[in-house]
């Protein structure tokens, strides 16, 4: 099983969310977050006092899925997140050593 973490730009969520539901994904974690990579920060105005905007925002998807749709993921979130824009955000894969559904104790691949 793997894990990918997706931080993408919020007005991109449901695209995204689409995507991965045309490819079979079943459930997705959304978390609010803020950051920043190459794209850095930036100047903005507010009642003629200019302040700098360290963090922007993102949101980070997390999916649990079995190897065999991972590419497949990985590929729909490329494509639905991407902006051709810095800022368009990262995908991170990661090995998941179990998964335990707790209403059921269905394990593995069943518990995804």
């Amino acid at each position: 099983m793997k894990k990918i973490e997706a931080i993408i730009k919020p007005f991109k969520l449901d695209e995204v969310k689409e995507a991965l539901q045309e490819v079979g994904v079943q459930g997705i974690t959304v978390t609010e977050a803020k950051g920043f990579g190459r794209q850095k920060g930036h100047t903005e105005l507010y009642r003629g006092a200019e302040y700098v905007v360290d963090f922007l925002p993102k949101v980070k998807i997390e999916i649990v899925i079995a190897e065999d749709r991972l590419q497949a993921s990985v590929d729909a979130i490329q494509k639905a997140a991407r902006t051709g824009r810095i800022g368009d955000g990262k995908i991170f894969i990661l090995n998941v050593e179990e998964a335990i559904r707790i209403r059921t104790g269905e394990s593995g691949t069943d518990a995804i």
